[in-house]
């Protein structure tokens, strides 16, 4: 069936996705779930327009953002990036990997949410303008305009971040 090879080739991106905006692994997972099981009872209405990637992704974004509707609070958020190279990294890139992820993260969770979203979809995920217009239902030069002043916002909270953390060490 369609979904599974859906599912084969998208859920790792899609969970991964919902974990950004989440911040919480067992509820990205049960989110991840949640979108293939309303992709599948939608799947009739599944237009040939969109890749089914763009329309999973929409499905995502709306289950993720009915859930963090719901729960409100900001959840703590669990080691995500995983670093896949040739080599293998020494202790000492691990290490910066690891604190530039988790700064990364951290300053993600504390900006605008259309901030996170655009960012998440066009940098991380590499989406097209297009494409992210239509998973955001946004225009595209919505999706521009909120990008570009998304990306000053984050390096600032970014900023912000490593100028905590090295105050507390």
């Amino acid at each position: 069936m369609e979904i599974e090879e859906w599912y084969e080739r998208y859920s790792d991106a899609i969970f991964k996705y919902i974990l950004l905006m989440v911040k919480d692994y067992q509820l990205a997972e049960d989110l991840t779930h949640e979108t293939f099981m309303k992709a599948y009872t939608k799947h009739q209405t599944f237009k040939q327009d969109a890749s089914p990637k763009t329309w999973l992704f929409t499905i995502a974004r709306n289950v993720t953002l009915d859930d963090l509707r719901k729960r409100k609070p900001i959840m703590l958020f669990k080691d995500v990036f995983n670093s896949k190279k040739d080599k293998q990294p020494s202790p000492e890139e691990i290490v910066q990997i690891k604190e530039t992820s988790q700064e990364l993260v951290k300053a993600l969770g504390e900006i605008k949410t259309s901030y996170r979203e655009v960012i998440i979809l066009r940098k991380i995920k590499g989406f097209s303008i297009e494409e992210t217009s239509k998973i955001l239902n946004w225009s595209e030069s919505k999706v521009k305009s909120t990008l570009f002043r998304a990306v000053p916002a984050l390096e600032k909270q970014m900023l912000k971040e490593v100028f905590l953390n090295e105050k507390t060490v």
